[in-house]
Protein backbone atom coordinates (compact mmCIF):
# COMPACT_ATOMS: atom_id res chain seq x y z
CA UNK A 1 0.00 0.00 0.00
CA UNK A 2 1.53 3.49 -0.48
CA UNK A 3 1.10 6.33 1.02
CA UNK A 4 -1.14 8.07 -1.48
CA UNK A 5 -3.25 5.43 -0.65
CA UNK A 6 -3.43 5.36 2.95
CA UNK A 7 -6.11 7.62 5.22
CA UNK A 8 -4.79 10.53 6.57
CA UNK A 9 -6.14 12.41 9.17
CA UNK A 10 -8.59 14.09 6.84
CA UNK A 11 -9.91 11.42 5.65
CA UNK A 12 -10.53 9.76 8.69
CA UNK A 13 -12.02 12.82 10.08
CA UNK A 14 -14.40 13.48 6.96
CA UNK A 15 -17.20 10.60 7.65
CA UNK A 16 -17.12 12.06 11.10
CA UNK A 17 -17.50 15.60 10.30
CA UNK A 18 -19.82 15.02 7.70
CA UNK A 19 -22.19 12.57 10.28
CA UNK A 20 -21.94 15.19 12.95
CA UNK A 21 -22.83 17.74 10.46
CA UNK A 22 -25.85 15.83 9.18
CA UNK A 23 -26.74 14.87 12.61
CA UNK A 24 -26.66 18.58 14.20
CA UNK A 25 -29.10 19.84 11.07
CA UNK A 26 -31.56 17.00 11.47
CA UNK A 27 -31.68 17.39 14.88
CA UNK A 28 -32.09 21.38 14.70
CA UNK A 29 -35.09 20.53 12.12
CA UNK A 30 -36.62 18.04 14.38
CA UNK A 31 -36.32 20.25 17.08
CA UNK A 32 -38.01 23.27 15.20
CA UNK A 33 -40.67 21.59 13.93
CA UNK A 34 -41.47 19.67 17.21
CA UNK A 35 -41.99 23.56 18.94
CA UNK A 36 -43.59 24.66 15.48
CA UNK A 37 -41.38 27.48 15.74
CA UNK A 38 -41.49 30.61 13.46
CA UNK A 39 -40.50 29.44 9.81
CA UNK A 40 -39.69 31.90 6.91
CA UNK A 41 -40.02 32.14 2.96
CA UNK A 42 -36.57 30.56 1.27
CA UNK A 43 -36.75 32.59 -2.41
CA UNK A 44 -34.61 32.89 -5.31
CA UNK A 45 -34.49 36.46 -6.72
CA UNK A 46 -35.12 36.82 -10.45
CA UNK A 47 -34.32 40.18 -11.97
CA UNK A 48 -35.81 42.10 -14.13
CA UNK A 49 -36.14 40.85 -18.43
CA UNK A 50 -37.58 40.76 -21.58
CA UNK A 51 -38.95 37.53 -22.48
CA UNK A 52 -40.26 37.91 -25.95
CA UNK A 53 -39.52 41.45 -25.96
CA UNK A 54 -42.14 41.53 -23.21
CA UNK A 55 -40.62 42.99 -20.04
CA UNK A 56 -41.31 41.20 -16.86
CA UNK A 57 -40.51 43.17 -13.11
CA UNK A 58 -38.34 41.41 -10.90
CA UNK A 59 -39.80 39.05 -8.44
CA UNK A 60 -39.15 36.29 -5.56
CA UNK A 61 -39.57 32.68 -7.17
CA UNK A 62 -40.36 30.76 -4.06
CA UNK A 63 -37.48 27.73 -2.93
CA UNK A 64 -39.35 26.90 0.40
CA UNK A 65 -39.69 27.45 4.33
CA UNK A 66 -36.56 27.49 6.32
CA UNK A 67 -35.75 28.43 10.02
CA UNK A 68 -33.13 31.37 10.25
CA UNK A 69 -30.63 30.61 13.26
CA UNK A 70 -28.39 33.62 12.45
CA UNK A 71 -26.05 33.10 10.05
CA UNK A 72 -27.48 29.62 9.35
CA UNK A 73 -31.01 28.68 8.01
CA UNK A 74 -32.55 25.22 8.12
CA UNK A 75 -35.09 23.68 5.94
CA UNK A 76 -37.09 20.47 7.39
CA UNK A 77 -35.32 18.12 5.72
CA UNK A 78 -31.90 19.22 7.36
CA UNK A 79 -30.67 20.87 4.31
CA UNK A 80 -28.48 24.00 6.00
CA UNK A 81 -27.99 27.47 3.73
CA UNK A 82 -25.31 30.47 4.81
CA UNK A 83 -28.06 33.31 5.18
CA UNK A 84 -28.01 35.76 2.64
CA UNK A 85 -30.47 38.90 2.13
CA UNK A 86 -33.54 39.32 4.39
CA UNK A 87 -36.35 41.41 3.27
CA UNK A 88 -40.15 41.95 4.14
CA UNK A 89 -42.40 42.07 1.29
CA UNK A 90 -43.49 45.08 0.80
CA UNK A 91 -45.74 46.93 -2.31
CA UNK A 92 -44.18 49.50 -3.88
CA UNK A 93 -45.13 52.38 -3.03
CA UNK A 94 -43.67 55.97 -4.74
CA UNK A 95 -41.18 57.75 -2.28
CA UNK A 96 -39.11 60.61 -2.84
CA UNK A 97 -35.79 57.81 -2.37
CA UNK A 98 -32.50 60.02 -0.75
CA UNK A 99 -30.41 57.04 -1.54
CA UNK A 100 -29.36 54.26 -3.95
CA UNK A 101 -29.30 51.66 -1.11
CA UNK A 102 -32.86 52.13 0.32
CA UNK A 103 -33.86 52.13 -3.33
CA UNK A 104 -32.42 49.01 -3.97
CA UNK A 105 -33.58 47.44 -0.57
CA UNK A 106 -37.03 48.55 -1.40
CA UNK A 107 -37.66 46.96 -4.84
CA UNK A 108 -36.33 43.87 -3.72
CA UNK A 109 -39.50 44.33 -0.96
CA UNK A 110 -41.67 44.72 -4.17
CA UNK A 111 -39.97 41.48 -5.99
CA UNK A 112 -41.02 39.53 -3.12
CA UNK A 113 -44.52 40.97 -3.33
CA UNK A 114 -44.71 40.20 -7.22
CA UNK A 115 -43.20 36.92 -6.41
CA UNK A 116 -46.68 36.06 -4.55
CA UNK A 117 -45.12 36.64 -0.49
CA UNK A 118 -47.80 37.82 1.31
CA UNK A 119 -47.41 41.81 2.36
CA UNK A 120 -45.36 41.54 5.80
CA UNK A 121 -43.98 38.36 5.10
CA UNK A 122 -39.72 37.56 5.64
CA UNK A 123 -37.84 36.32 2.84
CA UNK A 124 -35.00 35.16 2.54
CA UNK A 125 -33.21 35.00 -0.38
CA UNK A 126 -29.36 34.97 -1.91
CA UNK A 127 -28.82 31.93 0.23
CA UNK A 128 -26.42 29.29 -0.69
CA UNK A 129 -26.83 25.91 0.29
CA UNK A 130 -23.69 24.19 2.95
CA UNK A 131 -22.00 22.15 0.72
CA UNK A 132 -20.69 18.69 2.48
CA UNK A 133 -18.31 18.41 -0.27
CA UNK A 134 -16.41 21.43 -0.04
CA UNK A 135 -16.44 21.22 3.79
CA UNK A 136 -14.52 18.34 3.41
CA UNK A 137 -11.98 19.26 0.82
CA UNK A 138 -11.29 23.01 1.38
CA UNK A 139 -12.62 22.64 6.26
CA UNK A 140 -15.25 25.32 5.09
CA UNK A 141 -18.51 26.21 3.31
CA UNK A 142 -20.34 29.56 3.94
CA UNK A 143 -19.92 30.42 7.76
CA UNK A 144 -19.05 26.67 8.93
CA UNK A 145 -15.36 25.85 9.20
CA UNK A 146 -13.93 22.27 10.31
CA UNK A 147 -10.78 22.70 12.81
CA UNK A 148 -9.47 19.30 13.32
CA UNK A 149 -12.47 17.14 13.81
CA UNK A 150 -14.72 19.21 15.06
CA UNK A 151 -17.42 21.55 13.11
CA UNK A 152 -17.49 25.56 14.08
CA UNK A 153 -20.04 28.37 12.97
CA UNK A 154 -17.95 31.80 12.00
CA UNK A 155 -20.66 33.75 13.21
CA UNK A 156 -19.26 37.09 11.72
CA UNK A 157 -17.10 37.56 8.73
CA UNK A 158 -15.61 40.64 9.59
CA UNK A 159 -13.84 38.23 12.74
CA UNK A 160 -12.67 35.00 11.27
CA UNK A 161 -11.60 33.55 14.89
CA UNK A 162 -14.73 34.57 15.91
CA UNK A 163 -16.19 30.61 15.98
CA UNK A 164 -18.41 28.69 18.07
CA UNK A 165 -18.61 25.24 18.28
CA UNK A 166 -21.84 24.00 15.59
CA UNK A 167 -23.49 22.10 18.10
CA UNK A 168 -23.93 24.92 21.10
CA UNK A 169 -24.49 27.40 18.22
CA UNK A 170 -27.47 25.58 16.77
CA UNK A 171 -28.51 24.17 20.42
CA UNK A 172 -29.08 28.10 21.34
CA UNK A 173 -30.69 29.83 18.33
CA UNK A 174 -32.86 26.90 18.24
CA UNK A 175 -33.51 27.39 21.88
CA UNK A 176 -34.26 31.30 20.98
CA UNK A 177 -36.88 30.31 18.28
CA UNK A 178 -38.75 27.65 19.57
CA UNK A 179 -39.20 29.23 23.10
CA UNK A 180 -38.71 32.67 22.36
CA UNK A 181 -38.34 35.20 25.50
CA UNK A 182 -41.90 36.75 26.47
CA UNK A 183 -42.08 40.22 24.88
CA UNK A 184 -39.71 38.77 21.62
Amino acid sequence: MTDAAAPGPAASAEPAVLQALAAAASAAAAELGRHAARDEALAEYVPERRTLGIPRAARMTPLGRVWRLGVLLVDADGRLFATGRVVRAERPARRSTPAAAIAEQRAYRAAAVKGGFAEGETVNFDASPVDPAELVRSGASGPLVVVGDELFVRWSPAQPDALTPLDRYLADRVELLANPPSGA
